[in-house]
C-alpha cells in the first residue's frame, strides 16, 4: 500500500496525497496516473481502476487543490475562492461511478474522471454544509492534512494517532526528559 487514509474520508484523504505542504519540497503521492490509479482501488472507491492517462492526473491534481483551497478558506474563515468553486462543482457535474450488485456484495465502476466526480461530491457536502465547523487541519508541524473532528469534545489536533499523535507525544515526552535532566 504506497497510500495513507488516516481521515476517514475520501475527499479529505485525497487532499493528503500532497504530503507536508509547507516545506520547501511537499511530498507529492501522485506522481504519475498509475498512482491515482492505486489510490483509488487502496481507499476502496473501486475494486480495481481503469488505466488512467496524464489528463486524468492532472485533472486530478486539480481537483485535489481546489478541495485544499476550499478547506483552507473554511478553516480561515475566508470566503471560498471563486475558481475553487468552479473547479470542484465543474468535477463533480461529470456522471458518478455506477454502482453494481454482484456475488460479493456490491462494487464500483468507471472512469477515473467519474471517480473524481465522487470525491468531488463528498467534498462539496463537507465543505458547504454542517461538517464545514468540524474541519481541522493537523497540529503537527509537518503536516498539512486535513481531518473532520468528530471527537467527543471535538479536540481532535492529529490527523492520526497512528502517526502524527504517536510522534507529538513522544516529542514532548522526550523534552519533558531532557528539561527534567537538565
Amino acid at each position: 500500500m504506497i497510500h495513507a487514509f488516516p481521515c476517514g474520508t475520501l475527499s479529505l484523504d485525497f487532499v493528503g496525497t500532497l504530503r507536508a505542504r509547507r516545506n520547501d519540497e511537499p511530498t507529492e503521492k501522485l506522481a504519475a496516473p498509475s498512482e491515482l490509479d492505486a489510490w483509488f482501488v487502496e481507499s476502496g472507491l473501486v475494486p480495481r481502476a481503469e488505466a488512467s492517462v496524464a489528463e486524468d492526473l492532472g485533472a486530478a491534481i486539480e481537483v485535489r487543490e481546489a478541495i485544499y483551497a476550499l478547506v483552507w478558506s473554511r478553516l480561515h474563515d475566508e470566503p471560498l475562492p471563486a475558481e475553487a468553486v468552479e473547479r470542484l462543482n465543474a468535477a463533480a457535474a461529470t456522471p458518478p461511478l455506477t454502482a453494481a450488485l454482484t456475488p460479493d456484495g456490491w462494487a464500483r465502476s468507471g472512469t477515473p474522471r467519474q471517480a473524481l466526480s465522487h470525491i468531488a461530491r463528498e467534498a462539496i457536502e463537507i465543505i458547504g454544509g454542517g461538517q464545514a465547523a468540524l474541519l481541522r487541519e493537523c497540529a503537527r508541524p509537518e503536516c498539512t492534512q486535513v481531518y473532520l473532528d468528530n471527537s467527543r469534545g471535538h479536540r481532535r489536533e492529529w490527523c492520526s494517532m497512528a502517526t502524527c499523535g504517536s510522534r507529538m507525544k513522544a516529542k514532548a515526552y522526550r523534552e519533558r526528559q531532557k528539561a527534567g535532566s537538565a
